[in-house]
């Protein structure tokens, strides 16, 4: 069968659409991807959301969270208003209010699942000497309802990472024998290197002294994954 065309001029176009779009190419924080779904929990002034949205040129991946309402960070942390504005123009979703123990029960996050959820240097606030027993016990509280939290909400070979001090009394906390309990192993421990992620200021977070930074002293990554056991279990479990 033949086809003739009279005086009929065929103009062959480029759709934009059939063009292959080069991949962007697979940026690296140490251990964190810009192809990682990212959820970020207790941050100060979210300036660890920026330097990785910086690092990354982009935050299309990250979720960063407060437990602050929005109008306590901006009365709280000088810069929190220029560094939310900013994780906004790179495409960041925002969510204050959020507590960490309590993560799968808000109703932005109940669905999702993350490749990486971080949370740095959590602490259960100012309540005495950081050596008694009862104070220890506060914040390993806290670390325990987050992993509990949190663990179910990550995709497949997914990580939970804690930023933590290792020096006493801090390491007394022991987040290893807490992250266990919630069916989670340690994969990974490395140093934490503030120089790592320009433009990240630790706060301390609680009482007047909020904005100010803390002595980070000796401190690391401590990185976790779900166990074995508790995937071959997650169908039938809780989480």
């Amino acid at each position: 069968m033949s086809y003739y065309y009279q005086n009929e001029e065929w103009e062959v176009d480029v759709d934009e659409e059939e063009e292959e779009e080069e991949e962007e190419e697979e940026k690296w924080v140490k251990n964190i991807s810009s192809n990682h779904q990212i959820l970020l929990v207790g941050e100060g002034d979210f300036s660890f959301s920026l330097s990785l949205a910086h690092s990354f040129g982009s935050a299309s991946n990250i979720l960063a969270s407060s437990l602050d309402p929005y109008d306590v960070l901006i009365e709280n942390y000088e810069d929190a208003k220029w560094n939310l504005e900013n994780l906004e123009k790179l495409g960041a979703s925002l969510l204050h209010g959020v507590d960490a123990t309590k993560l799968k029960l808000h109703s932005n996050l109940r669905w999702q699942k993350f490749d990486r959820i971080i949370f740095n240097f959590p602490h259960a606030g100012f309540h005495g000497n950081e050596a008694h027993t009862r104070v220890i016990k506060m914040h390993r509280n806290l670390v325990h309802g987050f992993f509990s939290s949190a663990r179910g909400m990550l995709r497949a070979d997914g990580e939970i990472h804690v930023n933590h001090k290792t020096t006493a009394p801090f390491c007394h906390w022991n987040i290893r024998e807490l992250a266990s309990k919630n069916w989670l192993v340690l994969i990974g421990c490395v140093d934490f290197k503030k120089e790592d992620y320009p433009g990240y200021n630790n706060k301390r977070g609680n009482g007047s002294r909020c904005d100010e930074s803390f002595p980070l002293g000796e401190c690391c990554t401590f990185e976790f994954r779900l166990s074995p056991t508790a995937r071959r279990i997650a169908p039938s479990s809780s989480f």
